[in-house]
């Protein structure tokens, strides 16, 4: 299933915002668009209780879903971002150390997304994350408006990145009838 999410910034709008906010800038004379797409691409499945998922080169985590316990298989979705149709550069980060599962919360650093989950056994076992910087024309994208999903029933379950956002945390507690949530936030680019 592809899912393509699409959004226009005018350079010109917040060029004129930010005069406003400060009276001291005027905007640019030829203020180009900018159109920021994100497209699921890609989804992997994996056994929940040892399950290692890193996103293809250049993608990043827009989704999961899982149902049952840590016998059963976790699905994750990956996207690539595009602006003005050419595609962002993703720069993989290393493997946070692990957290018991049954009290994880772990949210990537700023302007960075979560690109991989690695977790081992049941609700006490270890989850790690990696995460990685986005780049477009060797400038580092944002990652802007950060918010948290209502909870989830972990063992019956599917979340997906809403409109131009991308996976940048997840909390759970409890075993597989426990809550999770996740972080989504939103791909900006201000050139």
């Amino acid at each position: 299933m592809k899912k393509t999410y699409t959004k226009v910034f005018s350079a010109a709008v917040m060029a004129a915002a930010a005069v406003s906010a400060t009276a001291t800038m005027s905007a640019p004379a030829s203020a180009a668009a900018v159109t920021i797409r994100v497209e699921r691409a890609y989804a992997e499945t994996v056994w929940e209780w040892n399950g290692q998922v890193t996103c293809p080169t250049n993608q990043v985590l827009t989704g999961r879903s899982h149902v049952g316990d840590e016998n059963r298989p976790t699905t994750y979705y990956c996207g690539f971002v595009f602006i003005n149709d050419e595609q962002v550069q993703v720069h993989l980060g290393d493997w946070t150390p692990g957290q018991t599962e049954s009290r994880s919360s772990y949210i990537a650093p700023p302007d960075q997304a979560l690109v991989g989950r690695w977790h081992t056994g049941d609700e006490n076992g270890k989850t790690s994350y990696r995460t990685a910087a986005l780049y477009w024309q060797g400038r580092q994208v944002r990652l802007t408006s950060p918010a948290w999903t209502g909870e989830y029933k972990e063992s019956n379950h599917i979340t997906e990145a809403g409109y131009n956002q991308v996976m940048t945390g997840r909390t759970h507690s409890g075993d597989e009838n426990g809550k999770t949530r996740y972080q989504y936030a939103t791909v900006t680019f201000e050139g």
